[in-house]
């Protein structure tokens, strides 16, 4: 967090505090309202300057909250496959959205969780979205993978080239050929996908690969088979 982050999330938790107390304060008559807002402006301002580590916990907050409206505000187009990139209930009452890079190491680690989500839970959907951040075979392998998903071979070129290890050239066209996926490799339709995928990335903040939207919850990186677990089941508690 910068400095001047710091700020803003101190100013943002002082002028709530300061802004319930206001609304308790307006009862008491406009003659005391102002000694009394002076006071409660000193105690809080002594109370963060003592308590600084409340500034990052606040900050998370408001990330979290500004995180939540972005997804929900775009909730169709996070939870809307491409193609056959997707898993489990086609009407799922929870949607767990994975951006992944098939030479991501803890992509990767974390298909087991998926895994085992989708055999626990049936009324789960997974969607799958392509991010190739980490360079030309990332790339080339998700060109060919949206090939896959307009084909109805998804699932199995997924597993299949994860199976294989690095997203090789030589990988890639191994597991093209036992599938007989065609190629689209540099179409229109790729690279409009991909393109949204990195804006929609880019809105909630994404870091890197895996990032995962579970109702209106992000989260970043290999969080293990609990922690999905958790979102999805707060999820579902939240209609």
């Amino acid at each position: 967090m910068t400095g001047q982050g710091k700020k803003l999330a101190a100013a943002g938790l002082i002028g709530l505090v300061i802004g319930g107390a206001g609304v308790a304060l307006a009862s008491r008559g406009s003659d005391v309202i102002s000694s009394d807002r002076a006071k409660v402006e000193q105690i809080v301002r002594d109370y963060v300057l003592a308590h600084p580590e409340i500034i990052p916990e606040a900050m998370e907050v408001l990330q979290n909250r500004r995180m939540s409206e972005v997804v929900d505000q775009n909730r169709a187009a996070f939870e809307t496959p491409f193609g056959s990139a997707w898993a489990g209930a086609e009407g799922g009452d929870v949607v767990l959205v994975e951006f992944f890079d098939y030479a991501c190491g803890f992509c990767r680690k974390s298909n087991s969780d998926i895994d085992r989500l989708l055999q626990e839970d049936k009324k789960l959907k997974v969607v799958w979205r392509e991010l190739p951040v980490l360079g030309p075979d990332s790339q080339a392998a998700a060109e060919l993978s949206l090939a896959a998903a307009k084909q109805g071979r998804f699932i199995d070129f997924y597993h299949k080239l994860f199976a294989a290890g690095r997203p090789t050239p030589a990988a890639v066209a191994e597991v093209q050929q036992q599938l007989g996926v065609k190629p689209i490799a540099r179409s229109a339709e790729a690279e409009v996908e991909i393109n949204k995928n990195y804006q929609l990335a880019r809105a909630i903040n994404a870091s890197g690969t895996p990032t995962f939207v579970v109702g209106d919850k992000v989260l970043q990186g290999a969080v293990g088979y609990a922690a999905l677990k958790q979102a999805i089941a707060e999820a579902r508690a939240k209609g």
